[in-house]
């Protein structure tokens, strides 16, 4: 039964890895060791002369229960559940399942996009309704000045947005996402700036690349101000070099706990519940892919990325 039971657990395709309570290996299955990167006869040694993902050995580490925790494992995004195993009352060590989202979250995150973008512009079309109706009513009660110079005043604010926006961005599919992300911010009562000193030429990085970047940290920046008292601003600072991208974010929000500001990428950190806070594990992802660096800091909230050009 030994050799059925143990053919079982390395057949299945969640990685399982149990470690006892002096903080040695149980038992690894073939798919754990694959989504860590580990060599077969890691049986009975310590976690801490295995070369783990950062993200994966702290948890392991605190022996803390964990239930659907995305982390960072390199290239990988994975989901974590973690449980601590008892008999007679008496702890015998941790079961940590893992799961592999990546492909996952990487189709969920261009879903995202595009779903963001339709957002955007279903934003825009109902302020423009809005706009066109103050109009009219403006012309019917016989103010057709006060019309005129309203629709004026709003056509000289969009372009000047969409100049600003398209003259430092000139690559389209960014350039979309800030235009949409503007409208939205506006329909939440909040403000998004795209920073004059911001350029971006060509395309430096895989346009894919740059809107799970720029959109996860504008996306995490509008939840964190959401809510807030006024003013509520996100400005957004893209620069591009022949060498390195910069993305920096910057919010008026209450920033993150002070506990989670070294490990926000790794660990996905989010103002959304429920296990949703894998926007900037993406982000960490990308970063770690192209062996770029982050900054995270408070009062106010900036996050700052660099990556280099390839």
């Amino acid at each position: 039964m030994y050799e059925y039971y143990d053919a079982v657990l390395h057949s299945v395709r969640e990685g399982l890895v149990v470690v006892d309570r002096g903080g040695r290996v149980a038992l690894v299955n073939d798919e754990g060791r694959r989504l860590l990167g580990l060599p077969e006869g890691v049986a009975d040694r310590r976690l801490d002369e295995l070369d783990l993902p950062p993200a994966v050995g702290d948890l392991l580490a605190s022996g803390r229960p964990a239930a659907d925790e995305p982390l960072l494992a390199g290239d990988r995004v994975l989901v974590a559940n973690q449980q601590v195993t008892r008999f007679e009352g008496r702890p015998l060590g941790t079961v940590l399942t893992l799961r592999d989202h990546t492909e996952l979250r990487a189709l969920t995150g261009e879903l995202d996009s595009v779903r963001g973008l339709t957002e955007a512009l279903r934003a825009q079309a109902h302020e423009a309704a809005n706009r066109l109706h103050t109009v009219l009513t403006l012309v019917e009660l016989g103010r057709a000045d006060d019309a005129v110079r309203l629709a004026t005043e709003e056509l000289a604010l969009a372009q000047q947005l969409t100049d600003r926006v398209v003259g430092a961005v000139t690559e389209p599919a960014l350039a979309a996402l800030l235009l949409g992300k503007s409208a939205q911010a506006s329909e939440r009562g909040a403000e998004l700036v795209v920073d004059s000193g911001s350029r971006l030429d060509g395309e430096p990085l895989p346009a894919r690349d740059l809107l799970t970047v720029v959109g996860n940290l504008v996306d995490n920046a509008l939840e964190a101000v959401a809510g807030t008292d006024p003013p509520r601003r996100v400005t957004v600072l893209v620069q591009a070099t022949a060498e390195r991208v910069l993305v920096r974010v910057t919010d008026t929000g209450p920033g993150l706990p002070a506990e989670q500001v070294a490990d926000a990428f790794r660990r996905g950190w989010s103002t959304k519940r429920e296990g949703r806070g894998l926007g900037l594990a993406l982000v960490g992802q990308v970063i770690e892919r192209y062996g770029g660096s982050y900054e995270v800091s408070n009062a106010p909230t900036v996050f700052t990325v660099r990556i280099p050009v390839p």
